[in-house]
């Protein structure tokens, strides 16, 4: 009997001669060819069925016999391989000492300006400060605007804190650069409904709680008139260290 074709699609094809070969010596040549040649044919089939995923090859008996031996005592590791990387949750006292110092090291506010207690102005009301010690003559030209302006601050459009901030900054750039007369220009509110003009009353309680300011006046009709305000500083610190060595060495 011929031994039988593995399953998987292949097939035994016998011989195909000419129609003008006789029929007898066809049939014989054809007999021959099957059982001569099918026996090395099937093990030739056998090893392609076998062999025909790529990297597979074939063990025997003895060789998967010799490998179950070597991983007998094999054991599968019941924890995963991997690393944890989930974020501690309990606080340490590092945490803690971090967390002070980040609240420790948050800037304080040295802006001295408040806006407590203070007095409604309206558009039209003058502005006026002088501290003492500031001579009559010196108030009056400032009140006339006779002092050059040697630096502005424009308010318009600010609210109360960026104002704040503002003039507290305007004002301490103004001493470290040796200016001695400012404008700032506040407005005068006559847009709101009760007439109260906002950033102007809060400017006259601030500019005397400021040690540079030394007098202040509204300004003149065109520099700006009750919606403006001229301002005093005294000298700064690099102005007086020039007169004490200009004046010191005569």
């Amino acid at each position: 009997m011929l031994p039988p074709v593995p399953s998987g699609g292949f097939f035994v094809l016998a011989p195909v001669f000419p129609a003008s070969y006789p029929f007898g010596l066809a049939s014989v040549l054809a007999r021959l060819v099957v059982e001569f040649f099918c026996p090395f044919l099937y093990l030739g089939i056998a090893d392609k069925h076998h062999s025909n995923k790529p990297g597979r090859t074939m063990t025997t008996k003895e060789e998967r016999l010799s490998f179950l031996e070597e991983m007998s005592d094999v054991r599968r590791i019941k924890r995963p391989n991997r690393a944890d990387v989930q974020a501690s949750r309990v606080v340490t006292p590092g945490h803690l000492e971090r967390q002070h110092s980040a609240v420790s090291d948050t800037p304080k506010d040295t802006n001295p300006l408040t806006g407590d207690n203070v007095e409604p102005l309206k558009s039209h009301d003058v502005l006026a400060y002088q501290r003492p010690g500031i001579q009559h003559g010196v108030y009056r030209k400032l009140r006339l605007g006779q002092y050059p302006i040697e630096a502005r601050l424009d308010l318009h459009r600010m609210t109360v804190d960026e104002a704040r901030r503002e003039v507290f900054s305007f004002i301490n750039e103004c001493l470290s650069h040796g200016i001695r007369s400012a404008l700032i220009l506040h407005g005068k509110g006559e847009r709101n409904p009760d007439g109260i003009a906002q950033l102007k009353s809060y400017l006259a309680k601030w500019l005397p709680e400021l040690e540079p300011v030394m007098a202040f006046h509204s300004a003149q009709k065109h520099h700006g008139g009750t919606g403006a305000v001229y301002v005093m500083l005294r000298k700064g610190d690099r102005d007086k260290q020039h007169n004490r060595e200009r004046y010191g060495s005569k």
